[in-house]
C-alpha cells in the first residue's frame, strides 16, 4: 500500500511526458494552496493562543486572573501585550517559548496556589510600548465616594486633584507622580511581594547618588548587593492594574455608587462589608452565608422588607456576585492576597517608601507631603452644596521645606500657621478650617511612620522654635525697628521671608535686610509710605496680612524716617 502511495505522488509531481499541460501545473498549485493554507492557518492559530478566550479559558488553570481581568481597564487588551510585550513575532515567539515551565507545570499539576506571577518583562517592553511615562499629564480631578456604616449609608464625598505629572526636568516638567519613572529610583525588597522595602536609592541629576533607610528596619545600606536592587517601573505601583480584587468596603461602596445594591436598604454597607470579610472554608459556604442576611432584615427590619423583598434579593445577589469575583478559595485566593501598590489606605503601597521614616544621610526623609501626588483631600456630605479644593501656588515656608515636615506640623502648630491657613478646631474632624480636615484627621494610616519611636527621637531635635507672639511697642507714638516693627515682621512675614530662599530675596528677619528690599529693588521709601511697596503689597491681596491697625503702624513707622533704633 506504502508503496501504491509512493507510485501515486510521484506519478501526480512528476507526470508523464506527453502529459497535458495542466497535469504540471497541478502539483504546483496544490503546494502554493496548502501552503497558504497552512500559513494563514499558523496566523490564525497564533492570534488564537494570544487571545484572552485561550489565556483565560482554555489553557490556564487561573480563572480569578480572568474575571478581574474583564472588569479591569485593559478588558480589550490581548493578555499577551502585558505579559510578553509589543514585538517583532519573532521575538515575540522566543518570549512564549520561556513559557514552556508554566505548560508543564500545568499539564503534570506541579504548580502551588495562590498562583503568583514570578517572572515579567520589563515594562520598558510591555506597558512602555502604550504608554510613554516621557508625556506629560495634565492633573484631574478624583472624586471618591464612600458609604459610611451607619443606618442611613450616609454617602461622604473626597474630592483631590491628583498630579500625574510626568515629562522629563530638562522640558521643564519631570514633576509629579510620574516623576519616579523619568528619574532612575532602585530599591531593596526584603520579601518577594516588595511589600518590605528596607532601602532606596536615588540617582541624582549630578550623578551623584542618595540613599534613603527604613530607621525601624535596622538594614545596613553597607549590606547591598547591587544584583537586588529593583528598578522602580510602571508595575511597581500599578501591579495589579488588570487583576485588582477589591478589598470587600470598596466594592460595597462601588456597587452602591452604581446602584447596583439600593443604598436607601438600611444597614447594607455595613453587614454587606461584614459578611465578605467573614474567612470561609468553602465557596458554597460563603454564599450561603452572604444568603442569610435575608434573615437579618425579615428580624431587624420587618416592615422594610415585607415591601422591599425584591430589592433586599437584588442586593444579596449583588453581594454574593461580589464575593464570587474577589474570593476563590479553591486557588486560595481572596480580596487580601495579592496586594494593590496603588494608593496607600488598603496596603502598604505608597508608603513603601514614603512612609516618613527613609532617611538619608542628613535625617530627611522620602518626602510624606499629601500635596506632593494630590492637593489635600477634602470631603463633603449630603448637605454641601459647595466643596472647596485648596490648592497651594504660593511661596513654601522654609519649615515646609524640611522633608519630614508632615511628622513635624502637629508639634511645631503656632499662630503663624493663621497668616497662610485657617486654623478654627486644628487637629480635629469638624471641617470648619483647613486644619481641621476629616479626610486628614479621620483617617487612619496603618502604614504611615509618623509615631515610629526612633523616628521620633531623631526628629525631636528639627522641632522649629515656636515664634513668639508679637508684643506691643512701649511707645506707639514713636515706633521703630528695634521697637514693635520687628515683631511684627517676624510675626506675619518671616515665615516665608527669611534666609536665602525667601521669595524675591525680600528677608525681613533684619533692619537691613528690610532696607535692602528684594529682587523687585527697594520695598520701603523713607518717609513716603504711599510709595513703599510693603505698603501697597499690603494693602492688596496677600498670604499674610497686617491688621489695619498694624498697618497703621507701619506707615507711621516708614513716613518717620523707618528708624532702626
Amino acid at each position: 500500500m506504502f508503496k501504491r502511495l509512493q507510485e501515486g505522488l510521484h506519478k501526480f509531481f512528476f507526470p508523464p511526458a506527453g502529459s497535458p499541460r495542466w497535469l504540471f501545473i497541478l502539483p504546483y498549485a496544490v503546494l502554493v494552496v496548502l501552503g497558504v493554507m497552512l500559513l494563514v492557518g499558523g496566523a490564525y492559530g497564533w492570534d488564537y493562543t494570544n487571545s484572552p478566550k485561550f489565556c483565560g479559558y482554555t489553557c490556564h488553570t487561573m480563572p480569578p486572573q480572568n474575571v478581574t481581568y474583564l472588569q479591569s481597564p485593559h478588558a480589550n487588551v490581548y493578555c499577551t501585550e502585558c505579559h510578553i510585550g509589543r514585538a517583532f513575532v519573532g521575538q515575540q515567539f522566543a518570549r512564549k517559548s520561556e513559557d514552556v515551565r508554566e505548560l508543564y507545570a500545568m499539564v503534570f499539576h506541579t504548580y502551588e496556589f495562590p498562583i503568583r506571577a514570578t517572572r515579567s518583562h520589563p515594562a520598558r517592553e510591555t506597558c512602555e510600548k502604550c504608554h510613554a511615562p516621557e508625556t506629560f499629564s495634565d492633573d484631574s480631578l478624583r472624586t471618591i465616594t464612600h458609604f459610611t456604616d451607619d443606618k442611613a449609608n450616609t454617602p461622604v464625598s473626597t474630592y483631590l486633584i491628583l498630579k500625574t505629572g510626568g515629562g522629563a526636568k530638562r522640558e521643564g516638567m519631570g514633576r509629579g507622580i510620574h516623576w519616579h519613572i523619568v528619574n532612575k529610583v532602585t530599591y531593596y525588597a526584603a520579601d518577594e511581594r516588595s511589600q518590605d522595602i528596607p532601602y532606596v536609592r536615588v540617582y541624582n541629576d549630578d550623578d551623584s547618588q542618595t540613599e534613603y533607610v527604613d530607621v525601624e528596619s535596622g538594614f545596613d545600606p553597607k549590606s547591598v548587593e547591587e544584583s537586588k536592587l529593583v528598578e522602580v517601573s510602571c508595575t511597581t505601583c500599578h501591579n495589579r492594574v488588570s487583576h485588582n480584587f477589591k478589598e470587600p468596603d470598596a466594592s460595597m461602596d462601588s456597587y452602591m455608587q452604581r446602584k447596583l445594591i439600593d443604598p436607601s436598604i438600611p444597614d447594607i454597607h455595613q453587614k454587606g462589608v461584614e459578611v465578605l470579610s467573614v474567612p470561609h472554608t468553602t465557596q458554597e459556604q460563603g454564599l450561603s452565608a452572604i444568603a442569610g442576611l435575608e434573615n437579618y432584615y425579615k428580624t431587624y427590619y420587618a416592615d422594610f422588607y415585607n415591601s422591599n423583598q425584591e430589592t433586599v434579593a437584588t442586593a444579596i445577589a449583588q453581594i454574593q456576585a461580589i464575593y464570587k469575583e474577589t474570593v476563590f478559595l479553591d486557588q486560595k485566593v481572596t480580596w487580601d492576597t495579592h496586594p494593590n501598590n496603588l494608593g496607600h489606605m488598603q496596603t502598604a503601597g505608597c508608603f513603601r517608601c514614603h512612609d516618613g521614616k527613609h532617611l538619608d544621610a542628613n535625617q530627611q526623609a522620602i518626602r510624606l507631603e499629601c500635596n506632593l501626588c494630590h492637593s489635600i483631600p477634602v470631603r463633603a456630605g449630603q448637605q454641601d452644596f459647595v466643596t472647596k479644593i485648596e490648592i497651594s501656588r504660593g511661596p513654601e515656608p522654609e519649615s515646609h521645606r524640611n522633608a519630614n515636615w508632615i511628622s513635624l506640623h502637629n508639634k511645631a502648630f503656632d499662630a503663624t500657621c493663621a497668616n497662610c491657613h485657617t486654623t478654627e478646631g486644628a487637629g480635629s474632624t469638624t471641617n470648619t478650617s483647613f486644619c481641621s480636615n476629616s479626610a486628614c484627621h479621620g483617617s487612619t494610616y496603618t502604614y504611615a511612620g509618623f509615631d515610629a519611636p526612633k523616628l521620633r527621637e531623631i526628629l525631636q531635635a528639627q522641632l522649629p522654635t515656636p515664634t513668639p507672639a508679637p508684643k506691643p511697642p512701649a511707645n506707639l507714638s514713636n515706633p521703630t525697628y528695634d521697637n514693635g516693627i520687628e515683631a511684627l515682621f517676624n510675626a506675619k512675614c518671616a515665615v516665608c521671608h527669611q534666609g536665602a530662599s525667601a521669595p524675591k530675596g525680600i528677608d525681613v528677619t533684619t533692619y537691613a535686610g528690610v532696607m535692602k528690599g528684594g529682587a523687585g529693588g527697594a520695598i520701603i521709601v523713607p518717609n513716603d509710605s504711599a510709595n513703599s511697596i510693603l505698603v501697597q503689597v499690603q494693602g492688596g491681596q496677600h498670604f499674610a496680612t497686617f491688621s489695619p491697625e498694624e498697618l497703621a503702624l507701619i506707615k507711621q513707622w516708614i513716613d518717620a524716617g523707618a528708624p532702626e533704633k
